[in-house]
């Protein structure tokens, strides 16, 4: 229970800009009266998306400032890291998501870091690719810099990682494929990434891998070389160039950190021991202790135990030399591997397919995009990760307009959605039904998950064999049975007619 009246919440609200006269009167026409609680007054402002948690919280705790930068509203908080914090964001004058990367509060005062921060900003904001998350624009607020960026939907790569244990064969390729490609374009700006890992990649809803985070390029560029113990970030960069002899910033340090994110995704383990000790990760026995892919991963083919040993490799004359080169290796490694050739004997060959039947076991929805229509967070994050684990990529959204305005292009960007009423009650299924009646639309699969008691709800819902109901309080065995049959096994069926 909030601690606090729903008029002084609402004049919070009203004070700080999240709320104009017109939304305040909207949420108090619907309660009928200010005689209710805090928390009515919250039911009714985030069920109709005026207010986040995040905000309520604030404007709880008598935060002042921090709900927006620029002309960006912040949502809600999605990630953090040591300098910065990440937020989901929208634009005030256009409606737009995007992501608004933050300088932590303690370091306001730091007048280095806020030049480094703004630094990464301005150097990343000149590079545009379908493989580099772009940056639109830079300011400060309070003391505090900000960049407004792309929101990518989906997850970083580590988080993708963790999830799956380890990717297929063609998914790590295509992964380290856009990878590379956003690296080849950054270097030929001048700009290199310097911070590569699985955290800086950002894995879209339809698989697409995007660079973010090119702060270490911004910092060493512009001033001529980052201490050390300035930024954490810069270690394992360093203690590489130690072990391979090479200058400081040699370009070809991104080639190895890419070569290491692909071991990692194929075999589940990364190459080099994760510490937090400074000396441990600039211990020249960290990289030359590596343990061979082949000794992990002994079914793949060899083309591609050859490619990430040339990528990881310490003698700097005999790795990639270059981004482009890299690119092109993975390339052919792509085509060889949809061809289905592996070099390998028929004994190697059975053994690799048998361990890829026993690794997508309990993941049938692997390469299918499912899109979730839920504004409750608590139920979206249980339905993300049950099905995640299941091998589905998920794409979550509160909203139903801005969920059906996504199928407005040709290509659809999912191969089915899920309708929550358990909040959205009967918006939910007037978008069931819209869905179903556009021409767009019609064919994709949809299930409706609505409470039994809902009778008139029920008989509203416009059904066929492919546009199904799903009783609340939901059953995840029941909704996985669905979803097969619905999305998995008749795109199967599709391919079978087809060929």
């Amino acid at each position: 229970m909030v601690d606090i009246s729903a008029d002084k919440l609402a004049q919070r609200a009203f004070d700080v800009g999240l709320l104009d006269n017109q939304q305040l009167e909207m949420t108090w026409s619907e309660l009928g009266t200010r005689d209710v609680t805090a928390d009515e007054f919250i039911a009714v402002a985030t069920r109709r998306e005026l207010l986040t948690k995040f905000q309520i919280d604030r404007l709880i705790n008598s935060e002042r400032f921090g709900y927006f930068y620029g002309d960006y509203k912040l949502l809600y908080m999605v990630g953090a890291g040591t300098f910065a914090r990440v937020y989901r964001g929208v634009g005030r004058l256009d409606g737009k998501m995007v992501a608004v990367k933050v300088l932590r509060q303690r370091y306001g005062d730091d007048v280095q870091v806020r030049e480094n921060f703004i630094r990464e900003a301005e150097m990343v904001m000149q590079l545009r690719h379908p493989n580099v998350v772009p940056i639109y624009d830079v300011g400060s607020e309070r003391n505090r810099p900000y960049m407004g960026m792309e929101f990518v939907e989906g997850s970083n790569l580590r988080s993708f990682v963790m999830a799956r244990k380890k990717l297929t064969l063609l998914e790590s390729l295509r992964i380290m494929r856009d990878v590379a490609a956003g690296l080849e374009y950054s270097i030929s700006k001048g700009v290199a990434h310097r911070d590569l890992k699985l955290s800086n990649v950002l894995v879209s809803s339809t698989g697409r891998g995007k660079l973010v985070d090119f702060g270490l390029a911004a910092m060493e560029v512009k001033t001529g070389g980052v201490n050390e113990n300035f930024n954490p970030r810069s270690i394992d960069y360093a203690g590489l160039e130690r072990s391979t002899g090479v200058r400081r910033n040699d370009p070809r340090s991104d080639l190895y950190f890419a070569g290491a994110m692909l071991y990692h995704m194929l075999s589940g383990h990364p190459p080099l021991t994760e510490t937090k000790d400074r000396a441990a990760r600039l211990s020249v026995s960290r990289f030359r202790e590596v343990k061979p892919l082949i000794q992990l991963e002994p079914t793949l083919p060899l083309f591609v135990h050859q490619l990430v040993m040339k990528s990881m490799e310490l003698d700097v004359t005999k790795r990639h030399a270059n981004a482009t080169e890299l690119l092109s290796d993975l390339k052919i490694a792509i085509h060889r591997v949809e061809r289905g050739e592996t070099e390998a004997g028929k004994e190697q060959e059975a053994t690799s397919a048998a361990a890829e039947v026993n690794q997508e076991e309990g993941r049938e929805g692997a390469n299918h995009t499912v899109m979730v229509i839920e504004s409750h967070a608590q139920m979206q994050n249980a339905l993300r990760e049950r099905l995640k684990r299941r091998g589905y990529r998920v794409l979550v959204i509160s909203n139903v307009d801005r969920a059906l305005d996504r199928f407005e292009d040709d290509n659809p960007v999912a191969d089915g959605v899920i309708f929550s009423s358990a909040e959205l009650g009967e918006q939910a299924v007037e978008a069931f039904n819209r869905f179903g009646q556009d021409e767009k639309t019609a064919e994709i699969p949809a299930i409706l998950l609505i409470d039994k008691r809902h009778k008139e709800l029920i008989r509203l819902a416009e059904t066929a064999d492919h546009r199904r109901l799903l009783a609340l309080p939901l059953k995840v065995r029941q909704l996985r049975a669905l979803l097969k049959q619905l999305v998995v096994d008749a795109a199967a069926n599709k391919d079978q007619v087809a060929s």
